[in-house]
């Protein structure tokens, strides 16, 4: 009896004891997104499954970003071990562009009141300078002013439905490239809706019209799963949820949660400064021209260090970016026409020549028409007045101080003239620059003739009479 008195105490007391908490990670998508942002992202979910956590929610409020960082924060997503939940919060926020295909390949989608979601148009069918007229930065996807737009009711018949109160009007492709970026943006959203079961019609229209809507519109026409106000009502309506993880149907168990709150590391915080292409921008000219002046001016060290170091962090954040070869080529044209300037004046052609191909490679260097990517236009004025000056001041001035005479060491006696102290023929002594140097002459000499220097051996110099 006293033994099942015990198992029975330990039953109760097993029982009664609280689970154990399920981790569900927060982790934030916010601002524009580009490498940093797919680099920690990509990484975040990894750490989840190695660290056993329960849940991922993707806390996003983003203007879009770079087309290659959004897929690669896609590919994390659909390939991850855990699901994950994408909501767009708190009020206010937005998953515009880019965000719209994240949040649709997600395996739980959703959005708090006062939210909004699409213009998915890819930016290069934008208007002319790759302005958005509803956004200042960072969206790779914006709707086009075109002259040529089709009406509202002809969309809307096109499409085969009534209006939808959505924000939107027909993006016309003018040429075959707009064409093929365009079906390929249709084809992936459309993919991206169909794999968790969501409006493919709303999704493509987010491409071809810029179509955008607010959060009540989007759970209304099936784009979203659920409105969650805020992260508990989140977790509570995806308890018990069915999704496709990996290709087969998981539930999702979620009880006793704990809220992981991740932070942005440093490495993420790193790439964010060096991948911005100002940065690199300004990194890969002090490369450049730390290595020139280490090369007109060896055994400084300082030049060269610090240029080798930013030119391979330069060179680092460009592989990451969406970089013009023919822009860099342009910017590397020009500066070395003007440094051929320095070398050789040609009353200002190649100098001229290098400053024209040098801004119109600071302009091209992007290839992206993103306007969160594209490199300041008034950095690019300073800097090519300062490479400019760089190159016509700087180098010309190290060019004529290393042509000008060597003014110290012994070479500088070479062809001095020199009074005979004591000796020769054969060795003795002369007076030069009021120093006595031991010397070497063959033909007879008395104290106070005049010689030349004409050669050194060590500390012992070779002279010959002057003649009279």
């Amino acid at each position: 009896m006293k033994v099942l008195a015990i198992l029975a105490a330990l039953s109760i007391w097993f029982f009664s004891q609280p689970a154990l908490a399920q981790n569900v990670w927060v982790i934030e998508i916010s601002g524009g997104i580009g490498p940093a942002t797919s680099d920690y992202i990509s990484r975040e979910i990894e750490q989840a499954h190695k660290e056993q956590a329960s849940f991922i929610v993707l806390k996003v409020d983003t203007p879009g970003g770079l087309d290659t960082s959004m897929r690669e924060i896609i590919r994390a997503i659909t390939t991850s071990p855990l699901p994950v939940a994408t909501w767009v919060g708190p009020a206010g926020a937005r998953a515009a562009s880019a965000g719209t295909y994240i949040l649709l390949a997600s395996h739980v989608a959703a959005m708090a009141p006062g939210t909004n979601l699409g213009a998915a148009t890819p930016v290069s069918l934008t208007a002319p300078g790759g302005k958005d007229p509803d956004d200042s930065g960072g969206n790779p996807f914006a709707p086009r002013q075109d002259k040529d737009k089709e009406t509202d009711s002809d969309s809307e018949k096109d499409a085969g439905k009534e209006s939808d109160g959505a924000d939107s009007e027909k993006v016309t492709a003018k040429t075959a490239m707009e064409k093929k970026v365009i079906n390929d943006a249709r084809a992936y959203i459309r993919g991206l809706a169909k794999l968790h079961g969501r409006n493919e019609e709303w999704a493509e229209t987010a491409v071809t019209e810029a179509a955008s809507i607010d959060a009540e519109k989007a759970l209304e026409l099936n784009v979203i799963d659920f409105l969650a106000s805020d992260l508990d009502s989140l977790i509570t309506q995806s308890n018990g949820r069915t999704v496709i993880v990996n290709g087969l149907e998981a539930k999702i168990e979620l009880a006793n949660v704990a809220y992981i709150e991740r932070e942005q590391d440093w490495r993420f915080k790193l790439l964010s400064v060096i991948t911005n292409p100002n940065v690199a921008y300004i990194l890969m000219l002090i490369g450049i021209y730390g290595l020139l002046l280490e090369f007109y001016n060896p055994g400084v060290g300082l030049p060269g260090v610090l240029g080798g170091i930013c030119l391979l962090l330069a060179m680092y954040s460009l592989q990451m970016l969406p970089v013009s070869y023919a822009g860099l080529a342009l910017l590397l044209l020009g500066i070395a026409l003007m440094v051929a300037e320095a070398f050789s004046p040609s009353f200002g052609i190649l100098g001229l020549g290098g400053i024209v191909a040098f801004a119109l490679g600071s302009v091209m260097l992007m290839d992206t028409e993103t306007p969160g990517y594209q490199i300041a236009i008034p950095l690019i004025v300073g800097l090519t007045v300062v490479s400019a000056l760089f190159t016509f001041v700087i180098l010309t001035l190290l060019l004529k101080t290393r042509r000008k005479p060597v003014t110290t060491g012994v070479e500088v006696l070479l062809g001095q003239e020199a009074i005979v102290v004591s000796g020769f023929p054969g060795s003795g002594r002369v007076l030069v620059d009021g120093e006595i140097w031991q010397a070497n002459c063959d033909a007879a000499l008395v104290k106070g003739d005049r010689v030349t220097v004409v050669q050194i051996h060590g500390l012992c110099l070779e002279v010959n009479q002057q003649a009279k």
